[in-house]
């Protein structure tokens, strides 16, 4: 195992085989071993810094009916709500004034939001702070509307391709939708010029350790700017409601490989991970992560956009609890910082 951890640590990248050694054989011991690599290169990169975003979450209607996901179409209990552009606005200047310099705004695949709305919205955050990086997680578009949207001033865009394995892909997707096309979507992101993220459920229904190491595979030749995984956690209004979550522990222990694979990532310890463990979000620092994105939007809104169950938003895991943030990653050795945090560039290229 120490072999392998030395080799992935050097290489950047496994084999298929190698990665789902890796992950069949998981123990406490490969885990500390490779949580302490992890930190160590990432200390490398970007010393004690913890980046935040603020995560502005502007609708949860959508049009598709992924069967994992709570704001699905076909839920019928979920209850439904829209920001305006100006609620978008106003908690853009809340959280400056908090000091966060790069806002999310993620969402359902909502038609509201057409590529006019989604530009206007970009062009004044940029325009009132043009210090600050923007970052859209809206789904799946064409490629024009992606152009648009970076022309406009966006810098980031998100888009989880949930499974590299197509087969695993097609049990968590209605027959609409096309694991083929999300592939495109990223490679269209990455083509027009965005810093791109992608990233994975981890202990998904059916997830298989050999669909893992395709998810491990394909990080390490997609190479992207950020990654965001997170444990699968169900929604009781799902089919998925009765499956059992993923876990903390195999969470961080991907977290600690991906970062070997690519050293610079921006690699996020997600809400998921702070909902199914109290100290989920330290948890992830130590194992590799450098991303923390607190929420920014309205508090009534907050408990809406229900993904999974017992999601948190509030308390110390809200935007306006900063202090509070602050204190937890101090309290782990890490530091807080006001910056964009955008992927080091100059450790990308040589990797």
């Amino acid at each position: 195992m120490l072999s392998l951890i030395e080799k992935l640590e050097k290489n950047h990248g496994l084999s298929l085989d190698e990665y789902k050694y890796l992950i069949d054989n998981r123990t406490d011991a490969a885990a500390e071993e490779l949580a302490a690599r992890a930190v160590k290169v990432r200390r490398e990169i970007y010393g004690n810094a913890v980046f935040t975003r603020g995560l502005i979450e502007i609708s949860n209607i959508c049009k598709n009916d992924c069967v994992y996901c709570g704001i699905r179409r076909s839920n019928t209990n979920c209850d439904r709500y829209r920001l305006t552009p100006q609620e978008i606005s106003d908690c853009v200047d809340e959280g400056y004034s908090l000091g966060f310099r790069t806002f999310v705004l993620q969402g359902g695949e909502d038609g509201y939001f057409s590529d006019d709305v989604i530009c206007g919205i970009v062009r004044e955050i940029k325009k009132k702070y043009p210090d600050c990086a923007v970052t859209l997680s809206l789904g799946e578009r064409s490629y024009e509307s992606y152009k648009r949207m970076y022309d406009a001033g966006a810098d980031r865009y998100l888009l989880r391709h949930e499974t590299a394995d197509k087969a695993h892909y097609g049990k968590l997707h209605p027959a609409e939708m096309s694991f083929d096309n999300r592939m495109e979507c990223l490679k269209n992101l990455r083509e027009i010029g965005y810093q791109v993220g992608c990233g994975f459920m981890v202990g998904s229904p059916y997830q298989t350790s050999a669909e893992l190491a395709h998810d491990l595979k394909f990080i390490e030749e997609f190479k992207p700017d950020m990654c965001g995984i997170g444990p699968f956690v169900p929604h009781k209004d799902t089919p998925f409601a009765a499956e059992a979550q993923g876990t903390v522990e195999l969470t961080c222990y991907l977290l600690s490989i991906i970062r070997l694979i690519h050293p610079p990532v921006l690699l996020p310890a997600t809400t998921a991970l702070g909902t199914i463990h109290p100290l989920g979000r330290e948890l992830g620092i130590k194992a590799g992560a450098n991303v923390v994105m607190p929420n920014l939007s309205p508090v009534a809104v907050r408990k809406k956009y229900e993904l999974y169950d017992n999601k948190i938003c509030t308390g110390e895991e809200s935007a306006q609890c900063r202090s509070c943030l602050d204190n937890r990653m101090k309290s782990i050795g890490y530091e807080i910082v006001i910056d964009r945090g955008d992927i080091k560039k100059e450790a990308r290229d040589n990797v």
